[in-house]
Order: C-alpha cells, then sequence, then structure tokens
C-alpha cells in the first residue's frame, strides 16, 4: 500500500495526485531548471504486494528487474547498488522491545533516482514513521534532493542504533554484575539471550560498513561535499555502534564462560558433598551390618550351640561365657571399623 506520495520543491511539499504524470512533468523541465535545484517526488510503500509493486512505481520508475525482485521479496542483507542512473539500498532498522528486551528486525528499501525516492517499509521496526514529518518541518536535508532524503532515512537508522547499543549496554552490566553474585539466580539461558540479541544486532549493522565507505570515498554518487561531510558523520556513528558490539560481544562469551565455570565448579561440590555423605552412611551401614550379622546367627533357633551351653565354674556357681563373648566381639568389631573409617576420612 502506499502510505504517503509527494513533489517536494527546494525543501516545499506540493501536491501529487498521480505519480506518472509527476515524473513525466519532472523530466520534462529538467533541462530548464537552475542548477542545485531540488525538484523529486518522494513515494513511500509499506508491505506492497508484488502486482502492486510493479503496477504503482515498477513501471513508472523504470526500476530494474533484480531490484523490484529484491524489493518484493524482501529478507536482503544491507547493502548499496547501482542500477543504471538509480541507487538501491537495503537497510535493517531495529526497534528494542522494552518489555521483553528483544531486538527486533524490519527492513527498509530505497530507491534514490535523479528525480525521485522510494523507500519501500517491510516489518514495524521502521523509522519513517516520523521522518517525513520532521523533514517538512525543518527542509534543509529536502533541498539537497533524493539523497537528502536517503541520508536522512540513514541517519535515523543508524541513530537508533546508537540508542538500542545503549540499552544492550545496560542489559549487559546487569548480567555482568549478577554473575559473580550466588544468590541472583542468573541463568546461562539469559546470557544467552542477551548474545544472541548482540549477534542479531551484527547481522543488521555490519554489512552496512563497507556501503558508508562508498558513499563517503571519492567515487561516491553524493556529488555535494557538504552532504558528503554529512554521509562521513553517519558512518563514524556506525563505526561507533559496531565497536560497542564487538566488545559486548567478547564480553558476554567472557561472561558466559565464567557463569559455566561458575556453575562447574557448584557442580563439583555438590557432588564431593554428596559423596562425603555417601561414604558416612556406607560407614555407618558397615558398622552396623557386623553386628546384625552376628546377632542374626544366634537367631536361627538351633537347639545345638557350643557357645550357648558352655560354662565356667567360679566360685562354686556355672557362668555362661557364650553370651559375653558373643557382646564383646560385636563391641570390638564396631570399634576396629570405627577406628578404620575414621582414619580414612570417611567418618
Amino acid at each position: 500500500m502506499i502510505v504517503d506520495q509527494a513533489r517536494y520543491r527546494d525543501g516545499v511539499r506540493l501536491p501529487c495526485e498521480d505519480i506518472s504524470t509527476e515524473i513525466a512533468r519532472l523530466r520534462a523541465e529538467a533541462p530548464g531548471r537552475p542548477e542545485g535545484s531540488a525538484d523529486f517526488v518522494w513515494i513511500g510503500l509499506k508491505d506492497p504486494s508484488p502486482q502492486t509493486f510493479q503496477r504503482v512505481v515498477g513501471d513508472e520508475l523504470e526500476l530494474h528487474h533484480l531490484a523490484i525482485e529484491d524489493a518484493v521479496a524482501g529478507d536482503q542483507r544491507a547493502k548499496v547498488e547501482r542500477y543504471g542512473d538509480t541507487w538501491f539500498a537495503v537497510l535493517k532498522p531495529l526497534r528494542y522491545l522494552d518489555e521483553t528486551s528483544d531486538v527486533e528486525t524490519g527492513e527498509l528499501m530505497v530507491f534514490v533516482g535523479p528525480d525521485f525516492v522510494l523507500t519501500v517499509r517491510r516489518g514495524e521496526a521502521s523509522p519513517l514513521a516520523d521522518l517525513r514529518h520532521r523533514l517538512e518541518e525543518d527542509p534543509a536535508p529536502l533541498r539537497h534532493g533524493p539523497w537528502g532524503v536517503f541520508h536522512a532515512v540513514l541517519d535515523t537508522v543508524v541513530d537508533e542504533y546508537l540508542a538500542i547499543e545503549d540499552e544492550l549496554q545496560v542489559d549487559l552490566e546487569g548480567i555482568e554484575t549478577a554473575v559473580f553474585e550466588p544468590s541472583s539466580g542468573l541463568t546461562s539461558e539469559e546470557i544467552y539471550t542477551l548474545k544472541r540479541e548482540v549477534l542479531e544486532f551484527k547481522r543488521a549493522a555490519l554489512p552496512l560498513a563497507r556501503p558508508m565507505g562508498f558513499l563517503t570515498s571519492p567515487s561516491s554518487p553524493v556529488a555535494h561535499g557538504e552532504l558528503r561531510l554529512l554521509f562521513r558523520d553517519v558512518s563514524d556513528h556506525l563505526t561507533q555502534a559496531l565497536e560497542s558490539l564487538e566488545s559486548m560481544d567478547r564480553l558476554l562469551s567472557d561472561v558466559l564462560s565464567a557463569h559455566l565455570a561458575q556453575v562447574g565448579v557448584e557442580q563439583n561440590r555438590v557432588s564431593m558433598k554428596q559423596n562425603e555423605d555417601m561414604r558416612r552412611i556406607s560407614a555407618w551401614v558397615a558398622i552396623a551390618a557386623l553386628p546384625t550379622m552376628i546377632a542374626g546367627v544366634y537367631g536361627m533357633n538351633f537347639e545345638r550351640m557350643p557357645e550357648l551351653t558352655a560354662s565356667v565354674r567360679v566360685s562354686g556357681h556355672e557362668v555362661y561365657y557364650g553370651y559375653y563373648v558373643v557382646l564383646a566381639v560385636m563391641v570390638t568389631a564396631c570399634l576396629v571399623l570405627y577406628r578404620l573409617f575414621k582414619r580414612s576420612g570417611w567418618l
């Protein structure tokens, strides 16, 4: 669908009822137009279907079929390409969701021609909602023509990169603090989730570095010197964001390694504690098992057991010693086992 369309002459908005009529009029007036005069059409589309795109702007603006295919299919890598007199750029705007701390990626295609700018938005992460109105209130970029609009779009996207980088930095500081607090309840999943958001950020911003270098080089299609300086400023901001992202990615890898090491140490400590408890239990079971075994022998109800009838005469009385001998053996065996287990560290 067409979001907005208008003709701009030296920064002033003029009505644009029919795209083909305005484009034909612009091209007919081009030879008599004063040098440096900015007169162009800006068309904005959002999630167009292939049929709508081809019918509304593809034929009228004489766009290359490969550029049309990329714009309609979407899911392109950030890039800047040339097709004859028209330049085609793919940008990846981002949006930070406060509720979930996620980074959402959108897609924005920009066609820059001698007398038109076509912007194609996909997804909700788009910086163009208020951009046109801001430019109309402060029309200085519009006076630079189509490339001035492209600079404003690019500058808005990169400024949002810096804002999201600040948000991710806050999240990273929170995780960095929590990783060394045992009671924080931090999980590896939280660290990995933030690392995934940083990687998504890098996938959106990193491919844009090379096109930005081209736009600020001597072979840049941006002829106006002042406008090229503005592109250089955007390039500096992009470099700043990328350097910060690289630092965050490395630090997150270190934090994840530290957290996994802590988890491993804690698991080893718990395992050692469990082993120590099992040794204690086993030692006491062994101590209890020996008298149980001996006592079990005398619970078999045999009538003829020598120890039961053996006796000695003390002071004229018969004293049966089997019971006392067995008890003494039990106590002695238990004490011996206790000393052995104590010496080995099991108790």
